[in-house]
């Protein structure tokens, strides 16, 4: 690949906090194995985990980097996922980051080819009123990567059907931690179907939710101009 051109934020930091953010993986029990894959956005296109090997061989000269139009570098095989990750950041161009994974919980959800409704208002963590299921298609395929891409609509993660779950974000902690609030969604929404169908907030309700999430977590330094806290703050005192 050498007419490539250099990817100049392909640097020591950001191939270390991928290995990190993989080996995370199983240690919050999100996958098992060499199951799974993690990447991280560049100016020229991103880095990915390489194809099946386990997180704890991981280098940083194993991580492969690819270019917008599926071009690697290297003699490494990028993750069987590569258009899946490719994909998600052509759809997204904030997003930093991506995280797919065999968790547990969201993969016997995605085996029922069924989502995760707005049982919780937490549900808005993937950026709407319910994270979707992706119609069915064989791994890394073009037809996985565009049910993926349907499924996300707006949000930023998604259920994989047969298969687990992909999310992302403007950096891998957050990536991460979307990744992982799906899974204990998916966890909390199956221990509330043992009681029957759980009651569904309305759309009037999930509306307000996301307007709020908007500046959930934030402190005042991180709130974009004009931006302020859609909920009731204590007064300060000095």
């Amino acid at each position: 690949m050498s007419d490539m051109a250099p990817f100049p934020d392909d640097t020591a930091d950001l191939r270390h906090d991928i290995i990190e953010t993989a080996r995370a993986l199983p240690r919050l029990g999100l996958t098992k194995g060499t199951s799974g894959n993690v990447s991280a956005r560049t100016k020229s296109g991103f880095l990915v985990t390489p194809s099946g090997t386990p997180y704890e061989d991981l280098t940083a000269d194993r991580i492969v980097a690819l270019d917008f139009e599926g071009r690697y570098r290297g003699d490494t095989l990028p993750s069987s996922e590569w258009r899946m990750h490719l994909d998600f950041y052509l759809a997204k161009p904030s997003c930093g980051a991506v995280v797919h994974c065999h968790s547990p919980r969201a993969t016997a959800l995605s085996c029922h080819r069924r989502g995760i409704p707005a049982f919780h208002y937490m549900v808005a963590l993937a950026g709407g009123d319910r994270i979707e299921c992706a119609d069915y298609a064989s791994f890394g395929t073009r037809a996985l990567s565009d049910a993926m891409t349907a499924a996300l609509g707006e949000r930023n993660a998604c259920l994989l059907a047969n298969h687990g779950q992909i999310a992302g974000g403007p950096n891998l902690k957050k990536a991460l931690s979307i990744a992982e609030g799906v899974e204990d969604l998916a966890d909390q929404y199956l221990s509330s179907l043992v009681l029957g169908e759980p009651v569904i907030l309305d759309a009037e309700e999930m509306a307000d939710i996301l307007n709020k999430f908007k500046s959930y977590g934030k402190q005042t330094d991180e709130l974009e101009d004009g931006q302020a806290a859609a909920f009731e703050l204590p007064k300060r005192v000095d």
